[in-house]
């Protein structure tokens, strides 16, 4: 059976909103009014509003060869979402604009729709408005989120004090190793079309590349045992470059040690196979969304009760750099490898 293919231009500009927001329902009390009129209005009652923007474009940050729209709607709103989360705040709505080329049926859009109502569920976030537009080659997203916070718990990168731990959640590396397994079956793609890709069951890498979480629970688990870091931000581009945005702006210098830095087992196994060093991906591969935070040492009991978290290191006076301490007992300079959206640092 053929897929059906609507054109964009039957529905007009209008008609199209009306068709890809039909079935969204408020879910927050602070969205007073959503999409439909000229601006949206959002009342959050006495908290403070964290605002975060990203821009997503196709040939720079996704591939549509081996990204479904699906998870690519599912990804544009979580990457904005971890933002929020990094300042400790709750996101409560976003507002999406898209621009896209002729190629795009009403069907992939759907689908690319479906990936952002599922996050926006998952998250209990509002679509509050946004835009929609003709490019003249490809797909570009642009995702705004707001959340809430209340005043005293905001936390900033600039905090961070001497002797403070400095904490990670969940596992590093593993989305630029899933990235290096899709690059390389697109590449034998292009060569051999005929032959069919081998993902090698890397399930766990791929999925952190095309479908990573925003780190909510973190969050909530700071709210439920009483912990307020003292700086915070997300691991978007990579952990060395993360650590050093913290101690910049807090002044600070920091030491971390190799053998705390968290990679996931399947991700370790994979870099083995390809050669890469699994503390090199960890530092200098980027998208993994995970927090990093730095908390005062007596806080250290409560942390140790979530698992999700590893200390990685701790933070030192500003004239004593930033070093890491390898499993050999020997000591460098973190230097920032990380992802750089103008060019490969």
């Amino acid at each position: 059976m053929e897929n059906k293919r609507t054109e964009i231009t039957d529905l007009g500009e209008f008609g199209l909103i009306d068709h890809l927001t039909r079935n969204f329902e408020i879910q927050n009390a602070s969205t007073i009014l959503s999409i439909g009129d000229d601006g949206a209005v959002i009342d959050h009652f006495g908290k403070q509003t964290v605002i975060s923007t990203d821009m997503l474009i196709e040939g720079i940050h996704f591939d549509l060869m081996y990204t479904p729209l699906k998870h690519l709607g599912y990804k544009s709103v979580v990457v904005n979402l971890s933002d929020i989360y990094a300042m400790n705040a709750n996101p409560t709505s976003i507002t999406l604009s898209i621009a896209f080329s002729n190629r795009f049926s009403l069907e992939a859009l759907d689908e690319f729709y479906n990936g952002v109502y599922a996050a926006c569920e998952q998250y209990n976030v509002d679509l509050i408005g946004g835009d929609t537009s003709t490019s003249q080659k490809g797909f570009i997203i642009s995702v705004t989120a707001l959340g809430e916070v209340i005043p005293e718990k905001m936390v900033k990168r600039s905090g961070a004090k001497k002797g403070d731990l400095l904490c990670v959640s969940g596992f590093l590396g593993g989305a630029f190793l899933g990235l290096t397994v899709l690059e390389r079956e697109k590449k034998i793609y292009l060569e051999s079309p005929q032959v069919q890709p081998d993902l090698g069951n890397e399930e766990y890498i791929i999925g952190r590349l095309l479908k990573p979480e925003a780190r909510k629970d973190i969050v909530e688990f700071f709210e439920s045992a009483g912990i307020l870091p003292s700086s915070m931000m997300d691991v978007s581009d990579g952990l060395s470059s993360e650590i050093m945005h913290i101690c910049k702006q807090s002044n600070v210098g920091c030491m971390i040690y190799e053998d705390k830095i968290p990679v996931h087992d399947d991700a370790r196994r994979y870099a083995y196979k390809i050669e890469l060093d699994p503390t090199a991906c960890a530092l200098s591969g980027g998208e993994d969304y995970e927090l990093l935070f730095t908390v005062p040492q007596s806080e250290y009991e409560k942390l140790v009760l979530n698992e999700n978290i590893s200390v990685i290191g701790y933070i030192t006076d500003v004239e004593e750099g930033l070093y890491i301490t390898t499993k050999g007992g020997n000591t460098h300079k973190i230097v920032a490898q990380g992802w750089n959206a103008f060019g490969n640092a």
